[in-house]
């Protein structure tokens, strides 16, 4: 437990006290400011009592309670949500998540009838829970009061999905945005962001990384190259050898410059969770997916966002772009919702001037803006600058992806 934690225990009417007290972590570290039967009363309790977070036990399917946990994420933001559920209660998982939860705990059927293991078990998940929840509320703290910029991590599981077209479209449309960004190329052996944009590796991160000293914003910016649109690029090294030269320590150090100096940082990684990887997604404030229409993709990508759960990263902070939406392969928005877990937020068709914008060094969203696939990579910047999108969905292929 990082500290210790004072946690109010609401129910909801119906919900067995029994079988929730029966799972209550027994760890000095946390500390019930009291359990409250009816969602009104822990409204009430919330203005009596200092409280760190809530955990909302909640009636199986209960719309009452995913109404009452967005007013209270809503209202008292800096006390997170977490919900104890039903074990039977499917989908209610991802509509508390979408309600505002932090987390969610699946409860055993009864306190009589779970065994000790199982009862155990589910009192591990919830200080599990507890601990998850205050290390991305302390790290968020920490966070806000050291930097001012964004950083959004692009990543996704399998190869050739087309995270360093998503990375370098969302750093230039954010830069002709009139936003100071700066775009790292984390593919340490094989990136190919200084090929997709046409800027030759006069200077590389491992010129950084074996330059000696401590980095500041000042020696920062000369292994910056400034591309056109504004945006600031640091490449990856020229050749596979010399990646070892790049440390965790090197990176957390450079983002923390970045964060100080930039208002967007966007990561491009290699495929899977490498220890680089782990530790710009530890740094980030956001994490944006990339994945394809085919069941490999869609597979590793569940994973991921399941790796991305167990790291603690908040959910509601990750965003799926789906690349080649519109491939007629045989998989429908239904087995995609399915596999995933979740809807894509950004769906980019595949496009003939995509290849040859990454041929001709001229990125899509610069060269053809207006196309549906320029269109829809620059609505990417839009969500995360939360503006309304100029993006108009295609004909006939956007539908089936909507209820």
């Amino acid at each position: 437990m990082i500290g210790s934690v004072r946690a109010l225990v609401g129910l909801e009417d119906g919900v067995d006290r029994d079988t929730v007290e029966a799972v209550l972590p027994a760890d000095s570290s946390v500390e019930l400011a009291g359990i409250v039967e009816g969602l009104g009363q822990v409204e009430d309790a919330l203005k009596r009592e200092p409280v760190d977070i809530v955990l909302l036990a909640c009636s199986d399917r209960s719309d009452q309670a995913l109404a009452f946990i967005e007013d209270l994420s809503r209202e008292h933001p800096d006390r997170p949500v977490i919900v104890l559920h039903p074990v039977s209660a499917n989908g209610y998982m991802s509509r508390a998540f979408a309600a505002g939860a932090e987390d969610v705990v699946a409860l055993p059927e009864t306190s009589g009838g779970a065994s000790p293991a199982a009862r155990e078990h589910v009192s591990n998940e919830v200080l599990t829970a507890l601990e998850k929840t205050m290390a991305r509320r302390n790290r968020s703290v920490r966070s806000q009061s050291a930097t001012q910029g964004r950083m959004v991590t692009v990543v996704g599981p399998k190869g050739g999905a087309g995270k360093t077209l998503v990375s370098c479209s969302l750093a230039l449309s954010l830069a002709q945005g009139g936003e100071r960004v700066a775009l790292v190329d984390l593919d340490l052996q094989f990136g190919d962001v200084g090929l997709a944009l046409g800027i030759p590796p006069a200077k590389t991160i491992y010129d950084l990384a074996t330059s000696g000293g401590s980095i500041d914003e000042e020696k920062l910016a000369s292994y910056l190259v400034e591309h056109p649109s504004g945006a600031r690029v640091l490449l990856a090294p020229a050749r596979p050898d010399q990646a070892s030269a790049i440390s965790v320590g090197l990176l957390q150090e450079l983002y923390t410059v970045l964060r100080q100096s930039d208002d967007w940082i966007i990561v491009d990684t290699p495929p899977g969770f490498t220890p680089e990887v782990i530790a710009s997604v530890d740094a980030s404030s956001d994490v944006c997916m990339v994945a394809m229409l085919d069941s490999l993709s869609l597979k590793n990508t569940k994973i991921g966002l399941e790796t991305l759960d167990r790291m603690g990263f908040d959910p509601r902070r990750v965003k799926l772009v789906l690349n080649r939406a519109d491939s007629g392969v045989g998989i429908t928005r239904e087995d995609a919702e399915s596999i995933t877990g979740r809807l894509p937020d950004v769906l980019v068709p595949s496009h003939r001037d995509i290849p040859r914008s990454v041929n001709d060094a001229s990125p899509i969203v610069l060269a053809h803006p207006r196309s549906a696939a320029g269109r829809s990579l620059r609505s990417v910047a839009d969500g995360y600058l939360e503006r309304p999108s100029a993006s108009e969905p295609p004909r006939g292929f956007f539908g089936r992806w909507r209820r």
